[in-house]
């Protein structure tokens, strides 16, 4: 075992409470290497082979993981890790994702709180007198890009002003899945840009690049992908119009017409994602910040609404139902689709997928498999373009199986930095590689906890919408290509960042 990981692994035991684990064989390579194979054996027969070679269900993403899971724990005992100390580690690892399991359960209730407010439905109701049909998917991307930008959050981007969208979208009878893959891709350009957004100042501070020549260097490579994904969806509104530009116009108006009869508009009911906003730009913390605006939206809705406070308090648990309009006889099945959603358990089994891959993970940090294995096989590398290419597998193959970009990007960092200071390249084009295929390739992979998030939150099912999700797919093309050609790799400023770096 290498220096680093020995001294890793020995922190960590000391923090189960254990100078020394009772080991009777030292863990080496092979053994760090065999539950990330087993996983990626799991995963090719029960996600690729089933469904698609032998058209039979698919394995859910939790049994996949539970499985996974088994194996790294036979294994780890078979190497004389005691239970309590694979126990110990991975309840860290899902304690340091409480977090993100916090603000899931958040979107959730706020989703409930400004459905049963009017906030939602009176957004999409003029959002339909005023968005052209056959631009619905570029102002899909673009809203997006404006909110994730200055908020820092693709998962608040996509579950609050991507709510609004796919509403809308869905009363027009636009093409779901690409307005779906335009909200995604939208949200995660202020991920991935924003000096708000905590994947991108972690990247920087990963690989000790000042913040604002991280989000430079990634300028590079982001911006070129937005401005072709634009295109696209520009040209997509013409080849894919919505249903209201093929058919009678007037069909829309049943719709806008239920939603003034469910519904009390009042500007006031803009309050909810202004708090969110303004929370947002402010760096409050997140889940407080939703707390806040799901107490006003409740309030709201007792306000402005004829909704009973039992009304209320379900939208916000179990979800907002049109049943609750009882004063109305009859709701249009394209009204019902909006409206009936939200609420605490909506996101469920988006953290329970997610506690079941940090159980994998937390199994197999107590060999450190994932560093170990990232510093072997890519430590062929030795040129400039070689190495890039080589951080753009690596954060890739990092954040596929650890569904965290914030270890992705230590690891991967730690791995790489030094090879990028005897090479010459500056450690921001580190920065932005880890970002180019870590952070936006989590829409990207099915069981990552971002991906089943959009899926939950937006209601449309992965394989509708990764194809249309043109962001990632153009930069995981520009971000290798521009390696190879040596554009924006700032070689020529690689000895001033050098000496900075150190």
């Amino acid at each position: 075992m290498d220096r680093s990981s020995s001294a890793r692994r020995e922190s960590d035991q000391k923090d189960l409470g254990s100078q020394k684990p009772p080991v009777t064989k030292e863990p080496s390579f092979a053994h760090a290497l065999f539950p990330i194979l087993a996983l990626l054996a799991i995963i090719g027969y029960g996600l690729i082979l089933r469904p698609h070679l032998w058209h039979k269900p698919a394995f859910p993403l939790e049994i996949v993981f539970i499985l996974a899971a088994i194996v790294a724990v036979a294994e780890l005992t078979w190497l004389g890790f005691r239970w309590d100390m694979i126990q110990q580690s991975i309840v860290q690892k899902i304690a340091r994702a409480m977090p993100a399991f916090m603000i899931l359960l958040s979107i959730g209730l706020i989703i409930g709180s400004w459905m049963v407010s009017g906030t939602i439905p009176m957004l999409v109701y003029y959002g339909l007198k005023t968005i052209h049909p056959n631009y619905i998917y570029l102002l899909a991307f673009w809203i997006p890009i404006v909110f994730s930008t200055l908020t820092g959050t693709s998962w608040g981007s996509a579950g609050s002003i991507g709510i609004v969208l796919i509403g809308i979208a869905g009363a027009m009878g636009a093409h779901m899945g690409i307005t779906a893959g335009a909200i995604v891709g939208g949200a995660y350009f202020g991920d991935k840009l924003s000096p708000l957004s905590d994947t991108t100042n972690m990247a920087a501070l990963a690989t000790d690049v000042d913040l604002f020549d991280h989000i430079h260097s990634m300028l590079y490579t982001t911006l070129p992908s937005a401005i072709l994904a634009s295109v696209l969806y520009w040209i997509l509104g013409f080849i894919y119009p919505p249903a209201i530009l093929t058919a009678d116009i007037g069909e829309v108006e049943p719709f806008l017409r239920a939603l003034e009869t469910m519904f009390h508009f009042n500007i006031l009911l803009l309050l909810p994602p202004i708090i969110v906003l303004v929370g947002s730009l402010q760096r409050k913390p997140t889940v407080p910040t939703l707390a806040v605006s799901m107490l006003s939206a409740a309030g709201l809705a007792l306000l402005l609404q004829d909704f009973t406070m039992a009304d209320v308090l379900q939208s916000m648990y179990k979800g907002f139902r049109v049943e609750m309009a009882t004063w109305m006889p009859e709701v249009p099945e394209r009204v019902v689709t909006l409206v009936n959603r939200g609420g605490l358990y909506a996101l469920v089994e988006a953290v329970i997928i997610a506690l079941t891959v940090f159980m994998f993970i937390g199994a197999i940090d107590l060999i450190d498999a994932m560093p170990r294995v990232v510093n072997r096989v890519f430590r062929f590398a030795r040129s400039r373009a070689g190495t890039i290419l080589s951080t753009l597998a690596a954060a890739a193959l990092t954040n596929s199986l650890t569904s965290n970009q914030y270890a992705t990007s230590f690891i991967v960092g730690d791995a790489f930095k030094h090879r990028y200071d005897d090479l010459g390249i500056p450690r921001k084009v580190l920065s932005r590689s880890l970002e180019d295929t870590g952070t936006m390739l989590e829409s990207l992979v099915p069981w990552h906890p971002s991906a089943v998030f959009m899926v939950m939150t937006l209601g449309i099912p992965f394989q509708d919408y990764w194809h249309w999700q043109f962001l990632s797919l153009i930069n995981f093309i520009i971000a290798p290509t521009l390696a190879v050609l040596g554009i924006g790799c700032f070689y020529a400023n690689s000895l001033q960042t050098t000496e900075n770096a150190k």
